[in-house]
């Protein structure tokens, strides 16, 4: 008597050069074929897409604040463009497919919307939001039948790195693990910049190379750290740190555009000169 093989099988690569037909079954097999034959998507891993994923859902929420069509669109494929690379990934590995997520996303919304499938009556969104939140605590209680244990600062959303960090500790704090006021988060700031600093002393490229994930680890304690005194200090991680890039960006554009008027391009320049600049630039912030 044969067994029938339900595990997961990534999709046949496409063959020639493809169409863009627009239909989802070609688009997997596209994957598949860059799987088979592009150095660089033969490489990545689920976890070195991580930082893509990110970057491709902050992009989209900018195309749809410049409400441009085209960018939309672009931004919406490229995040589409992930969800497709990990499903082929996660098929090479036999787990599971896009099948298999479409249809976990399917009964999900099926679940979480019995007053659109079923008999039951919502009346307003308020109610719509108690009803999701009372699912959401059901499917946390089959989560814990499958032996998924939740722990405190599994409240914490994703998010980016620095939201992460400011509510894991906010959440840190309000079960008492913490520092009663900003001199102990300072403390703890010189301490790690001090580490990182013992990691990279006297050490040539090579070495610094070789230990580049101790060193990534030491880095990451400092912005942690870091964000520890922003939150000392009511101060939003995020938003300090945009508002910086922001800065940035409007004190180099200030470079490019004198350079414009001296006839010459960055390329042209050199860090002197781009360092009286970048000062000018801030006297220029400051008498505006």
């Amino acid at each position: 008597m044969s067994t029938i093989d339900n595990t997961p099988k990534a999709p046949k690569p496409a063959q020639g050069t493809p169409d863009a037909s627009g239909q989802l079954a070609d688009l997997l097999a596209l994957m598949a074929r860059l799987r088979a034959d592009c150095p660089w998507d033969k490489k990545q891993t689920n976890h070195s897409l991580i930082p893509y994923a990110i970057e491709e859902a902050y992009e989209l929420g900018e195309a749809v604040q410049s409400d441009d069509d085209e960018d939309i669109k672009g931004e919406l494929g490229d995040v589409l463009l992930q969800v497709v690379f990990h499903c082929q990934m996660y098929a090479e590995q036999g787990r599971f497919d896009m099948k298999d997520v479409i249809t976990t996303l399917q009964e999900k919304l099926i679940c979480r919307h019995p007053h659109v499938f079923e008999a039951e009556t919502l009346k307003d969104d308020a109610a719509v939001k108690v009803r999701w939140d009372e699912i959401k605590a059901e499917e946390q209680q089959a989560r814990l039948a499958r032996g998924k244990t939740p722990r405190r600062l599994d409240e914490v959303k994703a998010g980016s790195a620095l939201m992460q960090a400011q509510d894991v500790q906010k959440q840190a704090s309000a079960l008492g693990f913490d520092w009663d006021g900003v001199s102990g988060a300072f403390d703890k700031l010189d301490e790690e910049v001090a580490e990182l600093k013992a990691e990279l002393t006297n050490k040539s490229n090579v070495e610094i190379k070789a230990n580049i994930r101790e060193i990534e680890k030491e880095l990451g304690d400092c912005m942690f750290a870091l964000v520890n005194v922003a939150r000392k200090l009511n101060l939003d991680a995020e938003t300090a740190t945009l508002t910086c890039v922001h800065k940035f960006k409007s004190r180099f554009g200030y470079i490019e555009e004198q350079l414009a008027v001296a006839g010459k391009g960055l390329e042209d320049s050199d860090i002197t000169e781009m360092d009286a600049l970048w000062e000018a630039a801030k006297r220029h912030e400051r008498s505006s």
